[in-house]
């Protein structure tokens, strides 16, 4: 058996289509939707009621809902663990992209 070579990206742009890719299962970008929504609610709830305690919740409700997506409906692994910058960019590229219709949720 080969090992798997990883791409080589040298920018966002090039990266980002590769992104996409590995998020073509609707409950996947979903899941990923739905957890980015819930670290903005979070975040906001936090910043109002001063409970900094809750900030760390955040990576466990946003990694939760999207690793959950991968696991269990995309089948591949997160691109998180190859490219953790990029994928944390992708991320919110993605929830805008949703949130403006560009991509299916």
């Amino acid at each position: 058996m080969t090992p798997q070579v990883s791409p080589k990206f040298n920018s966002f742009a090039e990266f980002y289509p590769y992104y996409l890719s590995e998020h073509q299962n609707l409950t996947c970008r979903s899941l990923h939707f739905v957890g980015s929504s819930l670290i903005l609610i979070l975040l906001v709830y936090t910043l109002m009621t001063e409970q900094w305690m809750l900030l760390w919740f955040l990576p466990i409700v946003g990694y939760g809902f999207a690793w959950a997506g991968h696991f269990f409906f995309e089948h591949n692994k997160p691109a998180t663990f190859k490219y953790p910058f990029y994928s944390l960019l992708g991320d919110w590229v993605m929830f805008k992209d949703m949130l403006l219709g560009n991509i299916k949720r």
